[in-house]
């Protein structure tokens, strides 16, 4: 059976990513049809519309899925796939409550042609009760303008389609989580739909264990607890974690959002000074943004040159257990934190997790910054937001 994803108009090169992973996520057989980034609809393949719904329930990008019945590159066109289905198509939906709406992208028309076209399929054996309010049946007619087809003047679209509604998306949740209203949040903390897709996307679920090393205020961790992973965090700087007193701290994040039961722990640690040993294969996903750029510098712990200053070393080991202890840190390479991304995450994920992070498209010079690989992961997606020149890339 063929459906009809009906995206929002945002982050168009993470959709099919999301969609492919909640397909595992759900455990239902997916098959992409037909998708182009510059439009919201995309067709695919699936067993019912049961699956349908799985599909899409979690969802962040897409808007809603509809059953598709037919399409064609013009009105006269999608009539005749109509006729020519089986007349058993419409014969559950015969005696319910109906009414036809128009999805309209990059044009519309005139309120006479609206009515005009949603007349054009009298001739479908609907004999049920026409109901604008709470129907048994939504019909949508979707159709595809040319870009700025309004000011062009033209009269008609170049794709036009026929759904029946199934089920919308959780895509409302985003303004839940919005960071505006999130109680404890800095300058670097992640948005909040790129958060829950990121957790889709890197298969976050009930049963599952997930971390974050380079926590911060918690939004990735906060996104995986809302889709039922247990959380997990660290960070090299331990008052990101503490917070700024007057109950905002990471904790305050998850008590905000009725989710403490599936924090696990946050702890201050860097990823090259981590206290979870090599090879322990513990966590189902790894999720995060490492520091790059102006305003958060990338440093690890340790000193620039330990022969030079070891009084400084000394006295680490003398403080260290003091809850005001504030290791030194030096300054480090961001493609070197890459490669210990990957190799940590070759060494701690399970089989068949995910590591799912972001990094900039190019440096300051403007040149280009190619994804790192590494011999025992594998490349899943690579997804990019354009407008912060980032990239962000799924690895199993």
């Amino acid at each position: 059976m063929e459906f009809i994803i009906k995206f929002a108009q945002a982050h168009e090169t993470f959709r099919v990513a999301e969609i492919q992973a909640l397909a595992e996520v759900e455990a239902v057989n997916l098959e992409i049809v037909h998708y182009e980034n510059d439009s919201p609809l995309c067709i695919v393949r699936l067993e019912s519309p049961e699956h349908a719904a799985r599909l899409v329930r979690r969802s962040i990008l897409a808007q809603s899925i509809h059953q598709l019945y037919g399409s064609g590159d013009t009105l006269a066109q999608l009539h005749d796939n109509l006729r020519n289905l089986d007349s058993s198509v419409w014969k559950q939906y015969e005696q319910s409550s109906f009414k036809f709406v128009i999805d309209s992208y990059q044009g519309s028309r005139p309120n006479a042609k609206r009515l005009e076209l949603i007349n054009s399929f009298s001739y479908l054996p609907l004999k049920g009760k026409i109901q604008m309010s709470k129907p048994d049946e939504i019909f949508t007619v979707f159709d595809i303008w040319p870009f700025d087809s309004v000011p062009m003047g033209i009269e008609n679209p170049t794709k036009i389609f026929l759904g029946r509604y199934i089920a919308n998306s959780s895509r409302d949740v985003v303004l839940k989580f919005d960071l505006k209203k999130r109680h404890y949040i800095s300058t670097t903390s992640m948005d909040s739909e790129l958060a829950l897709i990121t957790a889709n996307i890197a298969l976050a679920a009930p049963g599952k264990i997930f971390y974050d090393p380079f926590v911060g205020t918690g939004s990735f961790p906060v996104a995986c607890a809302h889709f039922g992973a247990m959380a997990w965090g660290s960070d090299i700087d331990g008052r990101s974690i503490r917070g700024e007193g007057d109950g905002k701290c990471l904790v305050s994040n998850f008590e905000q959002y009725s989710l403490l039961g599936r924090l696990g722990d946050a702890f201050a640690a860097d990823i090259t000074n981590s206290p979870i040993q090599p090879g322990r294969r513990i966590w189902d996903g790894i999720v995060c943004d490492p520091p790059y750029g102006v305003r958060e510098g990338l440093r690890v712990l340790g000193v620039r040159d330990p022969e030079k200053t070891p009084w400084v070393i000394e006295k680490g080991i003398q403080l260290a257990s003091s809850p005001d202890f504030i290791p030194p840190k030096k300054p480090y390479s961001f493609f070197a934190i890459l490669d210990d991304i990957l190799e940590f995450a070759a060494q701690t994920l399970v089989d068949g997790g995910r590591l799912s992070f972001w990094m900039p498209t190019a440096n300051e010079e403007d040149q280009q910054i190619p994804p790192p690989t590494h011999p025992r992961l594998e490349t899943i997606s690579i997804c990019i937001q354009s407008f912060n020149r980032c990239k962000y890339i799924s690895n199993s």
